[in-house]
């Protein structure tokens, strides 16, 4: 089987520091036709079982914590029988969504995951949340960034839990040296390129 990525966008609500916003995701699953994970778990468990079909779920890989990316994982993971994976450092904003129950599996940097005939590495860059973490393809020639990297540059900081410059750090020194032809598939909104970041950030 030739692994793929399949993607739909869902639509709900991201709350924090007592404001709330509408907010459209991206959800990405990658596998082949017989295997796939979940890249984070946004509002519609429908939706994302609808991407995953009659497929084996591996795993909910999260991002990081924010409700807007991981609202239905406990839901997904009892439909699928799945594991939820996100890094440590995010438990304070986990514990914010889901403040009875954890994940199941710890996801460190460097954190490898088999699927599909490829694998997935997870890249631990926080500054939009302490646990943030990309997902990179080298396969596939992709990396998923969450809220980490957008079109246009850096996701946002300002609230609780995230810093600017430890973000601006962590995409330099983490993300910059992957190959410029990377496409970036984002937790909201288009795609862009390692390169076309590259450009945008400016040198170090």
């Amino acid at each position: 089987m030739t692994a793929r990525v399949d993607h739909a966008v869902v639509s709900g609500t991201f709350s924090l520091d007592g404001e709330t916003h509408q907010v459209d995701n991206n959800v990405w699953v990658v596998g082949d036709d017989s295997e796939c994970v979940v890249i984070d778990a946004p509002h519609d468990v429908d939706a994302i079982m609808a991407l995953v079909g009659d497929r084996n779920l591996r795993a909910i890989l999260l991002t990081h914590a924010h409700d807007d990316h991981c609202r239905v994982a406990p839901q997904l993971r009892e439909r699928a029988v799945a594991p939820i994976m996100l890094h440590p450092d995010d438990r304070p904003l986990w514990e914010l969504t889901h403040a009875d129950h954890l994940w199941d599996v710890d996801l460190g940097d460097g954190f490898e995951i088999m699927i599909g005939g490829i694998t997935l590495r997870a890249i631990h860059t926080p500054g939009h949340a302490p646990g943030a973490v990309c997902f990179h393809a080298p396969a596939l020639g992709v990396l998923f960034s969450g809220d980490t990297l957008f079109q246009g540059g850096p996701g946002a900081t300002g609230r609780s839990f995230s810093d600017e410059d430890v973000i601006v750090d962590s995409i330099r020194t983490r993300l910059l040296d992957l190959p410029e032809e990377t496409v970036v598939h984002t937790g909201h909104g288009p795609d862009t390129t390692i390169g076309a970041e590259k450009a945008a950030l400016g040198p170090a």
